[in-house]
């Protein structure tokens, strides 16, 4: 999917950023919060996937709120009021007369507009929301918020508290760095929180008469269930579905999350079944040989620097090649390319970039049916990769023997390494090692 142009809605003196994807039967605005960034949530494949999902069956309008991202600066979080002036304003920028409203962590805005316009409101979608934000936070987490925000700020900390599964994910934290620094200022965090702790929904979610769906995690660290329940148990006929997980961000960026299916099903009134789709790609693994003896070796500051420079060679080399990464493994990557020469030519500068830091990496390639879905790829082709790069010396790149075949007439040499039984797969396969 293409990245959509970024607009602005008028509202007063301010400008509110928003863009439109999808062209569904559905119109769903998604207020997300405390604060984003538009263009930068188009920067990682993992979120991408999730936009994508979520416009397959709807028309989706997303926005920064004001002082946020890419629209208008203020000086004071905006009150509830004037958020709303905000949502009516791209909401008649966009041409949207009547919308589902899905709010994650938005104080209140969404229950708000829900309740004092059911004439444009067609269905309420809220997750992770408490019904006050005083109790949401414990003085020793809000402590521990106020720290980050005074003098740690723009270093991505606030990872472990909204996305403690993206921890050592080393492409999502350095992402997430960079988007916490362009989504607010550390004084307007500082001020939004202090807001949300004073916001208080108690008095006006009994006054909500539109289709209501509430999600809770079960292992959210930042919202405790029981107040997720409790703000189910005061909306009339809210329907709460507790999920796995313990991310507050990531919604509704999760492609592969079960409360998308139920999003679907409850604003649509059908749930499609999702089949993977398959496709023909060229598998590859690296791996960096007995990363755990040199890491001891030099010491862990300089491992982490040694690191970060591998992550940045490899990751320039899928670019150059065109292959797309689709993990970080820790000490290496899988990739996927459209084309098996590109993928055996990447993997040899990859090989050869890394060496010069005193490093050794492997590198295993096999090209098969993959099935693609949320941005991962599974099947017998990835197992067959991960299965050949297991056979793999250092600087070495092995590849099946259908790689070989497919690169005939590129130039490309390789020495025949024999003939193995792969882990978990069946029969022999023939593998060829890549010569310089």
């Amino acid at each position: 999917m293409q990245r959509p142009a970024t607009r602005y809605a008028r509202t007063g003196e301010a400008r509110i950023a928003y863009q439109v994807v999808g062209e569904g039967p559905v119109d769903l605005i998604v207020v997300g919060g405390p604060a984003s960034h538009l263009d930068m949530e188009w920067e990682h494949p993992a979120v991408v996937a999730g936009i994508e999902r979520t416009a397959s069956f709807c028309r989706l309008v997303r926005f920064d709120r004001r002082g946020t991202g890419l629209s208008d600066p203020v000086d004071d979080p905006p009150t509830l009021e004037q958020q709303m002036d905000d949502l009516r304003a791209v909401m008649e920028a966009a041409g949207v007369k009547r919308a589902a409203l899905l709010g994650a962590g938005d104080a209140g805005l969404c229950a708000m507009y829900a309740a004092t316009h059911p004439d444009q409101i067609t269905a309420l979608v809220l997750f992770g929301v408490a019904p006050t934000g005083g109790t949401v936070l414990t003085e020793e987490r809000q402590r521990e918020f106020l720290d980050i925000i005074e003098n740690h700020w723009g270093e991505g900390r606030m990872l472990a508290i909204f996305a403690p599964s993206r921890v050592g994910d080393r492409r999502f934290e350095e992402w997430w760095t960079r988007f916490e620094r362009a989504s607010v200022s550390a004084a307007m965090a500082r001020k939004l929180i202090e807001f949300n702790l004073q916001t208080d929904l108690r008095g006006i979610l009994g006054s909500i008469r539109v289709p209501t769906l509430v999600f809770a995690s079960a292992d959210d660290p930042l919202i405790p269930l029981e107040l997720v329940r409790e703000t189910a148990a005061l909306i009339p006929g809210a329907r709460l579905v507790e999920v796995p997980g313990t991310d507050a961000y990531g919604w509704p960026e999760a492609a592969d999350s079960p409360a998308s299916d139920e999003i679907e099903e409850f604003l649509t009134g059908r749930r499609r079944p999702r089949e993977p789709e398959r496709v023909l790609a060229t598998v590859l693994f690296t791996d960096i040989v007995e990363s755990t003896g040199r890491a001891a070796e030099v010491g862990d500051y300089a491992w982490r620097t040694l690191l970060e420079r591998h992550d940045e060679i490899v990751r320039a080399q899928l670019q150059h090649w065109r292959g797309r990464e689709v993990k970080n493994l820790g000490d290496g990557f899988l990739a996927v390319f459209d084309g098996p020469a590109r993928a055996v030519h990447c993997a040899r500068a990859i090989v050869g970039s890394v060496a010069e830091l005193g490093m050794a990496v492997r590198a295993g390639l096999h090209t098969g049916e993959c099935d693609v879905s949320g941005g991962d790829v599974r099947g017998i082709a990835v197992h067959i990769g991960a299965r050949i790069i297991d056979l793999a010396r250092g600087g070495e790149i092995l590849v099946s023997s259908t790689v070989k075949d497919l690169v005939v007439g590129s130039g490309l040499r390789f020495g025949d390494r024999g003939t193995h039984a792969l882990r978990g797969v069946p029969g022999e396969w023939r593998l060829y090692a890549v010569e310089p």
